[in-house]
């Protein structure tokens, strides 16, 4: 019977309908912790819509409906969730490397991070490397997540990842590649962390590196 709830709210964030949400979620709250509503039935709905995106099955607009929804979702259990004051979230900054202006599936990414619990600062595309080590620096972020698409830019993640240890930064922070022609022996070659190919693995990875 719980395997169906978590279905019926997987599927409601795929329909990308705030009402269609809502109406799981105050269904799924009289026998579900609010956690494993979130957890078990919301996330893995819009883990669901970046993997269709993904394969060309949904367009970006909807998935912007989805993550909408889902965040509607999120809100409305709020009151119900345990509170977490003094827990810090893991921190983590994503951007596309400087030359580069791809931005929906960096995006795509940010939002299932910070759906997930952790602190996201999406710098969007473009991204100069001095931008990256600055925030490093302000936010005291645990990892970043350098996206690129293309032959010209992919080579900018390794010149970040040098720059990291250049400012004495690279011990302290995790870093997780991506982008369609990065690969895992392109991440071991240049000395990344991990490599993801979309966003769903993108919050397995991270959920591996900081144990949550």
């Amino acid at each position: 019977m719980t395997s169906e709830i978590y279905q019926e709210l997987a599927d409601a964030v795929v329909s990308g309908t705030r009402e269609n949400v809502i109406a799981a979620v105050e269904k799924a709250r009289e026998t579900v912790h609010p956690a494993d509503i979130i957890e078990k039935g919301l996330i893995p709905g819009m883990t669901r819509v970046s993997l269709l995106f993904e394969k060309g099955r949904l367009f970006f607009p909807r998935v912007i409906l989805s993550a909408e929804a889902l965040s509607e979702g999120i809100g409305y259990l709020k009151a119900d969730l345990p509170k977490t004051a003094g827990q810090r979230k893991p921190v983590i900054i994503v951007g596309t490397v400087e030359g580069d202006a791809h931005d929906i599936g960096k995006s795509i990414v940010s939002a299932m991070l910070q759906f997930s619990g952790y602190e996201v600062i999406d710098l969007g595309s473009d991204v100069p490397l001095e931008n990256f080590i600055d925030k490093i620096k302000e936010t005291n972020a645990d990892m970043i997540g350098l996206s690129a698409l293309m032959t010209t830019t992919l080579p900018e993640q390794k010149e970040i990842i040098k720059a990291l240890t250049d400012y004495g930064l690279r011990r302290h922070v995790k870093v997780m590649v991506g982008g369609a022609l990065a690969t895992q022996a392109w991440a071991d070659k240049i000395g990344a962390d991990c490599y993801a190919e979309n966003a769903s693995e993108a919050i397995m990875k991270a959920k591996e590196m900081f144990g949550n």
